[in-house]
């Protein structure tokens, strides 16, 4: 039974990573951070078949123990301050975390398992700016946040490691990808949740950034899969992972309200408050590599996707009213 070791295994990615990771006869330890509250939510349903070990990104020592105590074989760094937005607001924190606290992870991986391999979450934010569309691995980064240039250390840190070290290390440059359990504060699920709650009457509108730019948008229960793949292969390397299709926040807020018979101009409200202060227009991938090297292709289209979280949010405030009303 080989065992995996996932830093940020509470969000998003880590528990649907965990659930793959699971269904393949791994042990799966994640890394959590020292709290009075246990925000488990999105593992409750497998935190009696996963270990979890106390550790922090920010504390060197933490880190060499919590390797060095799991003997992992595999080990995916997933944890970060991953908000682009709060990025501006906390740089310095964003900086610690997304940035340095990569370095930390492969010292320890170093230090306490050498010969494991090591998946760092890299991000379509590296690009930016883009010079070149699409985008692909050998496309340069030109970051436009605090977040993106993180990233563009986290990315370029595993490089070197690989190459200083000789570890199997490589990083997955993923686009945006969402779900049902995506963060209230991304831009997808803000929508498809403002669809749930303007449906049932518990709102009318919702107030949104720029709706002209553009993302490459896919599944996450798919890009995991990815991430998987990438530590399989007989040599590292880093792959870029998306679906090859781009849509603006304008056609998501359109396929989000007319999937429950709704005019989004009439609930959309454009407010400066959510505009970035350097903007990124557009994000696209090219996955030939990862397609023809891993065997990797998205499942669920931007449509399914859509319609996946419009109806979990729908259920999620449906059941909140139904138990408000028992009270």
């Amino acid at each position: 039974m080989p065992t995996a070791l996932i830093t940020g295994i509470t969000g998003q990615d880590g528990s649907y990573l965990a659930e793959l990771l699971l269904a393949k006869g791994y042990r799966v330890v994640g890394i959590v951070r020292r709290s009075s509250t246990t925000p488990y939510e999105r593992i409750a349903h497998l935190v009696d078949r996963v270990e979890l070990v106390s550790a922090d990104l920010l504390d060197q020592t933490s880190l060499v123990d919590a390797i060095a105590e799991t003997a992992p074989d595999e080990i995916y760094n997933l944890a970060a301050q991953s908000f682009v937005a709060t990025s501006w607001t906390q740089p310095v924190l964003t900086g610690e975390f997304t940035a340095i606290g990569v370095t930390r992870i492969l010292e320890a991986m170093k230090r306490a398992a050498p010969r494991a391999r090591f998946y760092q979450a890299s991000s379509s934010e590296q690009f930016g700016k883009v010079i070149e569309t699409p985008q692909k691995e050998t496309t340069p980064f030109y970051p436009r946040s605090p977040y993106g240039v993180a990233k563009v250390y986290g990315h370029w840190i595993t490089v070197n490691y690989r190459e200083s070290f000789g570890l199997y290390a490589v990083s997955g440059i993923l686009f945006n990808h969402e779900s049902p359990r995506r963060g209230l504060e991304f831009v997808t699920r803000k929508v498809t949740d403002a669809v749930a709650r303007i449906s049932l009457g518990m709102a009318d509108h919702v107030d949104l950034g720029n709706l002209d730019a553009r993302r490459d948008w896919g599944f996450a229960g798919d890009y995991v899969d990815a991430m998987w793949r990438m530590l399989q292969q007989r040599e590292p390397g880093d792959y870029v992972v998306g679906t090859g299709k781009t849509w603006s926040v304008r056609q998501l807020c359109e396929e989000a309200f007319s999937y429950k018979g709704l005019d989004y101009a009439k609930h959309v409200r454009h407010s400066a408050k959510f505009v970035r202060p350097a903007e990124v227009d557009l994000l696209v991938a090219d996955p030939s590599r990862a397609q023809r090297d891993l065997g990797w292709e998205p499942k669920i289209d931007f449509r399914g996707l859509v319609r996946m979280m419009v109806d979990a949010d729908i259920a999620r405030h449906a059941a909140l009213l139904a138990a408000r009303s028992k009270d």
